[in-house]
């Protein structure tokens, strides 16, 4: 009987190995189907060519193209990864690099982290073997710090060029000159139609310029006969009519940002709830860059049978991110652009008209698998009249400390005569360097002071956060300043639920301290770890989100490493008493003495040396709290408003003693 009953085994052993061999070769066979039904795929051998023989190839690859998914491989399989090297394949925003790294790895068949692999800020999944790698366009100007040659590349592919990020331009400047050093190394430029020739015409004659046709349907577009006085409820009422009227198919609806987008997620789970009429339900789900990754991700699963997806975003579903499933988009007609005034030195984002190129990028999201519909939330002649050809280049319109401080880093100290497809203004640039000057990381003639300099430029954070935890070490706090970076890091850690909101506020008054934000999410951080011991169900009862708690004690080890590589000893430094808050609050105001304001009777706050009013935003705990002067780490513009939050209460005489020169020289006066 025993022999008997191990016979069977074996039969079942080879039976079930032969269908998993079967069922293995049918999803390869049809990976390799649809990768050949691809546009891109006919052009496959002209392309390769044509990489061969060009230095610089800029690629007009359109919607639905495969040019994201299928270049990295065609390149992979003619050897360009040969002899160690690998390639690297840049996008504007996380979400793309994760979501096209893990749609390669399937069409490769390896696992995420192997021959393809993806890094983005505080996540890194490749290893010695990945050949193919998609980045943050952030995350490779991070690499040229360490290897300005960018010599483990044998290809960079610039994704998503005519987005025109800030990192983008800055790449395209020093690739211009990495390419005169490396005549080994091949640059892709991949781009929209209107701006194609101005990027050859950077790089030169030379350059060589390729057009894909991209896989689309026909989408109607369908435009509003009357301006509406609110697209966030048109949206809503939109969503629900072609929920009632139209046949299947998931949503994409285009918002500006976090505020307006779970609004109308919730606004949709209320009605569609109280709405008999409906024969299947709604499932909105949220996309926005602050997300924590393992709900952006929820986008890419199917809708469960009887359920329509809403994916309700920002422009961070224009491009690069192909969902499945999506027959109808609305355009709400709007797009949050970054814009910092130097005069104020607030950088806020700014709702503001969607140019005609995103346009097109939005409604071309319809068309994707079948043919689709596109409403715009405006009138067509506001289309033709009011929407700009394209968007300002987020260069012009950004704070440029955090980039010319890399650019010094990397040893180009004339900035002004940086050659760059489109230059930064002169103010700028003039107060980037102020800033920097202020910092103590560049000298009178603004070259880059070794040691304090270099290490703010490769730490993965924005340069006043850079400077507080390096000036931590020598105040004796670095524990506390490297938990409350990494709280600043991560998307908000309290939740409050509609049906628990005062319960919700009661739990997180217990953390609440008097002196203000950065020391309430320090206490945060620590009750997790230490009287919740990192449990879900603590947060859970706390009214926290688990999740992002958890992301904020990995993020806390991650620039624990940092600085332990670049020589800053962390595991010996000194730690004060957690009873020591002054301390810890004066290193605070070493980074951020430029957000300082001054309350005004009325509860509003003056930025010192502007008169711009501001309001403390409601989830603050200063927001019910009175303080004469403050320090503040972001801004937000919300309708007539503009809002600080991260506040914490300090003393005036802080200010002067942290930044000397930049509030006794240039002001005179704090």
């Amino acid at each position: 009987m025993g022999d008997g009953l191990n016979d069977e085994s074996d039969v079942g052993t080879y039976a079930g190995s032969r269908t998993a061999s079967v069922s293995a070769q049918f999803k390869v066979a049809s990976i390799k189907r649809q990768r050949e039904l691809l546009p891109i795929f006919r052009h496959r051998q002209a392309l390769l060519y044509i990489v061969e023989s060009s230095s610089v190839v800029v690629l007009i690859g359109h919607t639905g193209s495969g040019k994201s998914t299928q270049l990295t491989q065609y390149l992979y399989e003619e050897g360009w990864t040969s002899e160690s090297k690998a390639i690297a394949c840049t996008q504007p925003r996380r979400v793309a690099a994760m979501s096209i790294a893990g749609r390669v790895a399937e069409e490769i068949g390896c696992q995420i982290g192997q021959t393809v692999g993806y890094s983005i800020r505080f996540e890194d999944m490749t290893s010695p073997s990945t050949r193919i790698k998609y980045l943050t366009d952030g995350m490779l100007l991070r690499e040229l710090l360490v290897d300005p040659l960018l010599s483990r590349y044998g290809v960079v592919i610039i994704d998503e060029a005519h987005e025109r990020s800030i990192y983008t331009d800055i790449l395209l400047c020093i690739l211009k000159k990495v390419i005169r050093k490396r005549n080994d190394l091949r640059l892709i430029i991949s781009s929209a139609t209107l701006q194609a020739e101005e990027f050859a015409s950077f790089f030169g004659p030379d350059t060589k310029i390729i057009s894909i046709e991209g896989k689309s349907y026909p989408v109607d577009i369908m435009y509003l006969s009357e301006p509406t006085d609110s697209y966030v409820e048109k949206t809503i009422q939109t969503i629900l009519d072609i929920h009632n009227e139209e046949p299947e198919g998931d949503i994409l609806a285009f918002l500006t940002g976090r505020e307006e987008i779970n609004t109308v997620v919730e606004e949709i789970l209320n009605r569609s709830a109280t709405d008999r009429n409906q024969q299947s339900r709604l499932l909105p789900l949220p996309l926005y860059a602050g997300l924590p990754q393992d709900q952006q991700i929820r986008i890419f699963d199917p809708a469960p049978e009887g359920t329509r997806k809403v994916v309700i975003a920002t422009n961070i579903a224009e491009a690069s991110v192909t969902i499945d499933g999506i027959i109808y988009v609305i355009d709400c007609g709007f797009v949050k652009l970054r814009a910092y005034d130097p005069a104020s030195k607030i950088e806020s984002l700014i709702v503001s008209p969607v140019s005609k190129a995103a346009a097109i990028q939005r409604a071309g999201r319809a068309g994707r698998t079948n043919a689709g519909k596109c409403f715009r939330l405006y009138t067509s002649q506001a289309a033709e009249m009011i929407l700009p050809d394209v968007s300002v280049p987020e260069i012009q319109r950004t704070n440029l400390a955090g980039p010319i401080l890399q650019l010094k880093s990397l040893g180009i100290e004339n900035i002004a005569k940086l050659d760059m497809i489109t230059p930064p203004p002169t103010d700028l640039v003039a107060n980037a360097l102020e800033m920097l000057f202020s910092f103590g990381v560049l000298d009178e003639y603004g070259k880059l002071i070794p040691g304090i300099g270099e290490r703010m430029a490769e730490l993965p954070l924005d340069p006043m956060l850079s400077k507080v935890l390096l000036m931590s070490q020598n105040l004796g706090c670095m524990d506390q300043m490297l938990k409350i970076a990494a709280m600043m890091s991560v998307e908000n850690v309290f939740y409050r639920p509609e049906d628990a909101r005062a319960a919700a506020e009661m739990e997180h008054l217990k953390f609440t301290v008097d002196e203000g934000d950065h020391l309430t999410l320090y206490n945060v951080y620590q009750a997790f770890t230490i009287r919740g011991k990192q449990s879900s169900k603590w947060a859970h009862d706390k009214y926290l989100n688990y999740k992002s708690l958890s992301r904020a004690v990995s993020v806390r080890n991650q620039l624990a490493r940092y600085l332990e590589k670049l020589g800053v000893n962390v595991t010996g430094s000194t730690s004060l008493p957690t009873t020591n808050v002054e301390t810890i609050i004066k290193c605070l105001v070493r980074g951020y003495f430029a957000n300082a304001a001054i309350m005004q009777p009325d509860g509003s706050f003056k930025l010192v040396g502007s008169e711009k009013t501001v309001w403390p935003h409601p989830s603050s705990v200063m927001y019910s709290r009175s303080a004469e002067w403050v320090i503040y780490s972001e801004v937000m513009e919300l309708g007539d408003k503009t809002y600080i939050m991260g506040i914490t209460k300090i003393e005036r005489d802080w200010l002067l003693e942290a930044a000397p020169d930049y509030y006794h020289v240039r002001k005179g006066r704090a």
